[in-house]
């Protein structure tokens, strides 16, 4: 049994070729410092209305594809986004987005779910960016540079300490 009186960040992401991936782990290693906090690390096809509603805070990790969110990701956000309506008012968020080229237009999307559920952004969005341009280059395993996963890791420690220290 958890504590109630502990807050849980929920770091929710999606992630095909493994940049995002390590991203939402670094993110949680980070968050994970934070002492009096529970971080709950889930797959975005695995997670729902239930588990926002267990949160007090969230990250969304999303690569963007074709220019947008990417499909798994966006199933979460459609199969949670009515359920969940008026009952997340106020919480905190933060979004990471790993991107071939630009990762704007997913950023987009994700903030405007984020202002419909009437959440509250405490960390500018990251965008991480792998310069994959070719078929062969986007559909390849990622490896993320060291200085991009620390900023995931400072951003994952700063929600969770927050959320700890109830600044947020």
């Amino acid at each position: 049994m958890t504590d109630p009186s502990i807050p849980v960040l929920l770091i929710v992401y999606h992630s095909s070729t493994g940049g995002t991936a390590q991203m939402a782990q670094a993110a949680c290693r980070g968050a994970e410092r934070s002492a009096g906090v529970r971080v709950r690390l889930v797959r975005a096809q695995d997670a729902g209305p239930a588990d926002l509603l267990a949160a007090h805070g969230y990250l969304f990790a999303t690569p963007e594809n074709l220019a947008a969110v990417a499909g798994v990701m966006k199933d979460f956000f459609d199969r949670s986004y009515y359920p969940v309506l008026g009952q997340l008012n106020g919480r905190p968020y933060a979004l990471m987005v790993c991107a071939g080229s630009d990762g704007s237009n997913a950023l987009r999307q994700v903030e405007r779910i984020a202002t419909g559920w009437r959440l509250r952004k405490v960390a500018e969005s990251m965008i991480v960016c792998t310069r994959a341009q070719t078929p062969e280059a986007i559909a390849a395993p990622k490896t993320l540079a060291p200085a991009e996963l620390q900023a995931c890791e400072d951003l994952g420690e700063a929600l969770g300490n927050g959320l700890a220290l109830g600044v947020f």
